[in-house]
């Protein structure tokens, strides 16, 4: 039999989606308990490399992400060059305790003439998603955060069958080389999209700089996901 934490694996590997200013953050050190828990700040990678606790959803991901260090900052750099493939870390945390997603991003190329309401153009430069099992088969439920180039912030769309909920957070370059932080309620925005009252217990994080619809390329920086109380 299949342990839970093999099938949460299969979950994460099988997450696929279909169409329908701040200053450069601190590296996190121990995050006060009350407040925040890490769920990946990167200080345990090997800078160079894809970090070995993601798992990329196909094998020609771990070309697309890499962990940099820049003033003694390590993050996730992205750079996808014609490719849209998520890499995922597989985490459980109490989201009832914990309901607040919190990271720190910044564009470095949008994909040319992406457009996330199009199929045809449904690509992103910077995308942070809350997985949450659900199908062997179809994969997990995600909220799907993204910095759109020209979609409206507050932009709600819908991909994979339903299953990935998409909120714009973030739109068009920010004319700066700055890192934006983000914090947003997951649990509350899980509850909305899917019209859920029970909190559910989540499979993990993943992220998403893709630019396979658009035939272009890419690139962007994560840093610092925490979860957080209200």
């Amino acid at each position: 039999m299949r342990t839970r934490a093999a099938l949460l694996a299969l979950l994460l590997l099988a997450l696929g989606v279909v169409p329908l200013a701040a200053q450069a953050p601190t590296q996190t050190t121990p995050a006060t308990a009350d407040q925040c828990i890490t769920l990946e700040d990167f200080a345990r990678a090997k800078v160079g490399e894809f970090p070995t606790d993601w798992k990329p959803r196909k094998d020609a991901g771990k070309s697309v992400y890499r962990v940099v260090e820049e003033k003694g900052l390590r993050f996730l750099r992205a750079a996808s060059t014609g490719l849209g493939i998520q890499a995922a870390k597989q985490l459980e945390w109490d989201l009832g305790a914990y309901p607040m997603l919190a990271w720190s991003w910044r564009p470095r190329e949008f994909p040319r003439g992406a457009d996330e309401r199009d199929s045809g153009t449904n690509d992103s430069a910077l995308a942070v998603y809350l997985l949450v099992p659900y199908s062997r088969l179809t994969g997990p439920k995600a909220v799907k955060y993204i910095w759109s180039a020209r979609v409206p912030v507050g932009t709600h769309l819908n991909s994979n069958y339903g299953l990935t909920q998409v909120l714009v957070l973030r739109t068009g370059d920010p004319g700066k080389d700055e890192w934006v932080e983000e914090r947003v309620n997951a649990l509350a925005d899980y509850k909305k999209s899917f019209g859920e009252s029970e909190t559910p217990k989540p499979a993990g994080i993943a992220v998403l700089t893709d630019s396979d619809d658009t035939k272009s390329s890419a690139q962007g920086d994560y840093a610092n996901f925490r979860a957080c109380r209200g």
